[in-house]
């Protein structure tokens, strides 16, 4: 059987074009997406800072409301007085701290690299907010949040949130009753040495009064994602204690 080989090449033709038109239209459309990628990014850790810190739309026990889009950008700057970016144990001013990107700067420390910490100071009700974010791993994928602390290092305020863990389980560290545990827990001992804060099982303290225990009652059912969150808050904040030790 005879081949057409003209008809072939068109074919070819035709189909390699459409690969790059619906390509130049992918790489376009994204491209024309990303600055509003960009800024709801930009919005909602804005968001997030803001609300380990209390400020929020919460009114019920359960609520976890943040702070309109329409109107976080004024909040942001009427309440976080001060963005510090430390490396190398020295603070600097950035207005851009909080666009830092904490996967990017784990992966840079863990090759050698020098990492930098982004912190957040907040005025509220006359107290002053520490705002650290923290990166980690739980059960299927990232977990991370923003903690609130005051200069002793104990939790004023906490936000977690997650990419992938299970429903009504891991899920639930993002659930209201949870962050709120962490309020007036320690990060220190008396001697001034870093213990972190547990989410532990069977701590006897099932309504979280005790706050100088280092732990908080552990979910049901989601061990690995519950020692996640306790890795990541050992493992991040402890390396913003030389900078509070400045503060005392």
């Amino acid at each position: 059987m005879a081949v057409n080989t003209d008809k072939n090449s068109y074919t070819i033709i035709f189909a390699v074009a459409m690969v790059l038109v619906v390509g130049s239209l992918l790489a376009f459309t994204a491209s024309s997406l990303r600055p509003n990628i960009d800024e709801n990014k930009r919005m909602e850790k804005q968001q997030n800072i803001l609300y380990a810190m209390g400020v929020n739309g919460n009114e019920g026990t359960g609520d976890i409301t943040f702070v309109g889009t329409d109107i976080v950008a004024g909040e942001f700057s009427k309440y976080i007085t001060q963005q510090l970016v430390i490396e190398n144990g020295v603070a600097k001013e950035d207005d851009k701290a909080y666009l830092i990107d904490i996967k990017k700067e784990q992966a840079k420390a863990k090759n050698g690299g020098t990492r930098r910490l982004p912190l957040f100071i907040g005025k509220k009700d006359g107290k002053t907010f520490y705002i650290t974010p923290i990166r980690g791993k739980g059960l299927w994928d990232a977990i991370w949040g923003y903690v609130a602390l005051d200069k002793n290092m104990v939790v004023l305020g906490a936000f977690f949130d997650h990419a992938g863990e299970t429903p009504g389980l891991g899920a639930n560290i993002k659930q209201r009753y949870f962050m709120d545990d962490f309020n007036g827990e320690h990060l220190l001992t008396d001697s001034g040495a870093f213990k972190g804060i547990a989410v532990a099982k069977g701590n006897n303290d099932p309504k979280n009064e005790i706050k100088d225990d280092f732990e908080v009652d552990a979910l049901a059912g989601a061990t690995i994602t519950g020692d996640g969150v306790s890795a990541m808050i050992k493992k991040d904040l402890k390396l913003y204690l030389p900078y509070f030790k400045t503060l005392k």
